[in-house]
């Protein structure tokens, strides 16, 4: 199976640290799409028990992954990463497919899909 989302070394020692404080260690970690933020897309990062129907799975450094089948071609080529600075630490996602980022830097959208502008605060 194609993996249409790539996690770094550093995202997954992170993944694995957030896993086992929250007792999450034999869920998926799941990558998502889901509509809002001021350009219409957002991306959701989470933990699930068992994988959908509708999903594809796979796995990156012993990190059991899954992502919604219809997110795939928007995802597809993305690398999350996690970066840490004096400032403490995140998640990065570099996505090749999105066209046009919010101001607000949490939202995007592609040129095939615009998903649901919200009004940025």
């Amino acid at each position: 199976m194609k993996q249409a989302v790539e996690i770094t070394a550093a995202a997954a020692t992170q993944v694995k640290t957030m896993m086992k404080h929250n007792g999450e260690e034999n869920s998926y970690l799941r990558v998502g799409v889901q509509g809002g933020g001021c350009s219409g897309l957002t991306y959701s990062l989470g933990f699930e028990k068992e994988p959908r129907e509708s999903d594809i799975h796979y796995e990156q450094h012993e990190i059991p992954i899954v992502i919604e089948r219809d997110d795939t071609a928007i995802l597809e080529g993305t690398v999350v990463d996690f970066k840490q600075s004096l400032m403490g630490g995140g998640f990065t996602i570099d996505n090749p497919n999105a066209i046009a980022s919010c101001g607000c830097g949490t939202s995007f959208r592609t040129d095939k899909k615009v998903g649901t502008p919200e009004v940025c605060e």
